[in-house]
């Protein structure tokens, strides 16, 4: 059986937890822990190691579904899954502006370490003060439509938005993979 692993990255609160919850066919595995920084203004609980879904395709392709922690300190996880992926996505709280450079870091981090698909999903449109989504791909360091990853809005809670983030960055991999094969 062929397996897809895909990560889903982002600061803390973006809903990368929430983001994996509402796709996967299994229950999924998590390490939510009481938070006890300065993330408890945000939320109660966060990621402290991964978590983990999965979506079965068909009876010969699995997508594995792995979840970061948002904080810094756990960027040893953050290694070891992004080292094994085949594409990520990066999740953007559009109205938290304060954590678009965490964002930007984020990117860079995992860009030093692979060149894989990846997307910007942006969540929490819906909310005050939200940024447009031209304004935090800017935000972002992207600058030239040309070079920038496809960008897609992304409702954590809901099922089907999840999935349509989900099935275009199995297709943006699954074009990768065809351009990478006619290049050799």
């Amino acid at each position: 059986m062929e397996i897809m692993r895909m990560v889903v990255t982002g600061p803390v609160g973006a809903g990368k937890s929430t983001f994996i919850r509402s796709v996967s066919e299994i229950e999924t595995v998590d390490t939510d822990r009481t938070a006890t920084d300065e993330t408890s203004l945000i939320k109660e609980k966060t990621t402290v190691a991964f978590d983990f879904g999965r979506l079965q395709f068909n009876s010969e392709m699995a997508l594995h579904l792995y979840g970061t922690p948002g904080q810094e300190r756990f960027d040893f996880i953050w290694d070891m899954l992004i080292n094994k992926a085949h594409a990520y996505i990066l999740l953007v709280a559009a109205h938290r502006p304060g954590e678009f450079r965490y964002a930007r870091r984020l990117i860079s981090y995992m860009n030093q370490r692979v060149q894989i698909p990846m997307i910007i999903g942006l969540t929490h449109m819906d909310c005050s003060g939200a940024w447009s989504k031209e304004n935090v791909i800017t935000a972002l360091g992207y600058y030239d439509e040309n070079t920038q990853p496809p960008t897609v809005l992304v409702n954590p809670t809901e099922m089907s938005s999840v999935a349509n983030a989900v099935i275009a960055l199995v297709q943006l991999y699954v074009q990768y993979s065809a351009s990478k094969a006619m290049s050799v």
